[in-house]
């Protein structure tokens, strides 16, 4: 797995989880692998640090 598929999947799982906790009416959709629709507002710094933590090699 190459750092921009590592990126990617940390994006869209971080995505994913505020979505399923009801964050701040946050609602993700995927078509395909490539890409999502995101409606609603996101945690930056919660998104950063998951985008962090998989670079790092955190889960």
């Amino acid at each position: 797995m190459n750092i921009e598929d590592q990126v990617r999947d940390a994006i869209v799982a971080e995505l994913k989880r505020q979505s399923e906790a009801g964050e701040q009416g946050l609602r993700v959709t995927s078509s395909d692998a490539e890409t999502i629709t995101v409606e609603g507002r996101v945690n930056l710094d919660e998104l950063t640090m998951a985008v962090v933590g998989s670079l790092a090699g955190g889960p």
